[in-house]
């Protein structure tokens, strides 16, 4: 008997050697098939986030007047073929490059790859087609396509880095911005808040010190658009699940449970706070709300529970109306459609509110559930630095253009609309709006 084991024990051996290779190469079979899926969620999500370009025109445009939609359409057709070039060519180098001082970043020329660099891509996109609703109606064409340029080749990713490259400043001062409040919709808010007040208002939006309305031509495009956008979102957010958190199928779900939630809560806070104020619910205020309750989760959707994110919605939906009523009435900056307030004050919001009760998988990081004042604090300076760095740049740069090519085109080509006096062409044939 013993004589016959010693036989087969090398025989065992072998077995056990054979089941470990095989279990091995299951095991990096199940690995190679997990990247190959999330490759493919962040590609789909790329594609989600540029369908979002669909969305900004089609808000932008039924925001506005009706003489102006061809432009509009321009702008944003721009933004796209801009952004993926300059980003391309020179962005992504500035955000995910090498560095020293986790301020500034290059890795060279045309830089990134596959489905990567697309869904980075998108995000610049992004951060341009903000300003482009705000000074609508009145801004030169040319102008605006050399701001689309700076905006997605220098001013976003040179402070995109500082958190998403991964040794930026504010990554290692703990800060967190999930999928862009403040990297992209704050930048691009403040963006699109000095280039409306440098641009100066629409002719007849403010007269004797009071402030006449110009509504928008298609509030029923600007809803379609505003499904559109919130569509797009899902991807915004839940493709920023592989990119920053891994390849997690359940993470990623929770990102987009929680997106929904803060979206529809920011549309009833809109909705509830026009109701109350106008005396009717007004639509788009309401539309607003939904984006601004959007952008106010974009930083949180991976630390913020399900009530959190719906109470963080809530309030920004809340907040963005008051904010226009404020620029528009106080400041008496004519913000065409409210992007600062959609883009610029909610987007800090939402980085803020980490602060206030965000989490970190089960432990409170928030001043009100446990974590005190350290996480506010550094959601603060991160909100004030992409502040000032968007301000500040963009100042700089629309003085420039100003004091060369000019920011706005002349009163008769506002009178006639941008579509005519621009491009030579209408939006819609037969119709003419020269109000």
């Amino acid at each position: 008997m013993i004589d016959h084991f010693l036989t087969i024990l090398p025989n065992l051996a072998l077995v056990q050697d054979a089941v470990a290779a095989t279990t091995k190469d299951v095991d990096d079979a199940v690995a190679a098939i997990n990247g190959d899926l999330g490759m493919l969620w962040m590609l789909l999500s790329g594609i989600l986030v540029f369908f979002m370009q669909a969305g900004f025109t089609l808000v932008e445009t039924g925001m506005t007047r009706s003489k102006n939609a061809a432009n509009i359409a321009m702008k944003n057709l721009l933004d796209i073929c801009v952004g993926s070039l300059t980003y391309w060519l020179v962005g992504y180098s500035l955000m995910y490059g090498d560095t020293s001082n986790g301020w500034f970043f290059w890795s060279g020329l045309m830089q990134g790859e596959g489905a990567d660099l697309f869904f980075q891509t998108m995000f610049a996109a992004t951060a341009a087609t903000i300003v482009s609703g705000a000074i609508a109606g009145r801004t030169k064409y040319s102008t605006y396509a050399i701001f689309s340029i700076v905006m997605t080749a220098l001013i976003y990713p040179i402070a995109g880095g500082w958190q998403w490259q991964g040794s930026g400043w504010l990554t290692e001062l703990g800060f967190i911005d999930f999928a862009g409040s403040s990297i992209v919709h704050s930048v691009g808010g403040w963006a699109a808040l000095v280039a409306a007040f440098m641009v100066g208002p629409r002719i007849g939006k403010f007269i004797d010190g009071k402030v006449f309305p110009i509504p928008g031509h298609n509030q029923v495009l600007a809803t379609l658009g505003v499904f559109i956008l919130w569509l797009g979102w899902f991807g915004f957010n839940g493709g920023s699940q592989l990119a920053w958190g891994g390849a997690d199928a359940i993470g990623a779900s929770n990102v987009v449970l929680i997106t929904n939630l803060a979206a529809a809560a920011g549309g009833l806070g809109a909705l509830i706070t026009t109701w109350v104020w106008y005396g009717k619910p007004n639509l788009p205020q309401t539309l607003n709300g939904a984006l601004a309750g959007l952008v106010s989760i974009t930083a949180g959707c991976g630390n913020m529970t399900a009530v959190g994110a719906a109470v963080a919605g809530l309030i920004g939906g809340v907040i963005v109306v008051f904010s226009i009523e404020f620029i528009e009435k106080k400041l008496k900056i004519d913000d065409a459609i409210g992007a600062a307030s959609v883009h610029g004050v909610a987007g800090a919001w939402g980085t803020l509110v980490i602060g206030l009760w965000g989490v970190n998988g089960d432990t409170g990081i928030g001043l009100f559930n446990g974590g005190g004042f350290s996480q506010l604090g550094t959601q603060a300076i991160g909100v004030l630095a992409y502040a000032v760095w968007s301000i500040v740049l963009s100042y700089i740069i629309l003085k420039v253009l100003k004091s060369t090519m000019g920011l706005r085109v002349t009163e008769e080509e506002e009178t006639v609309g941008l579509d005519l006096s621009e491009h030579g062409e209408i939006a819609y044939p037969g119709k003419r709006d020269r109000g």
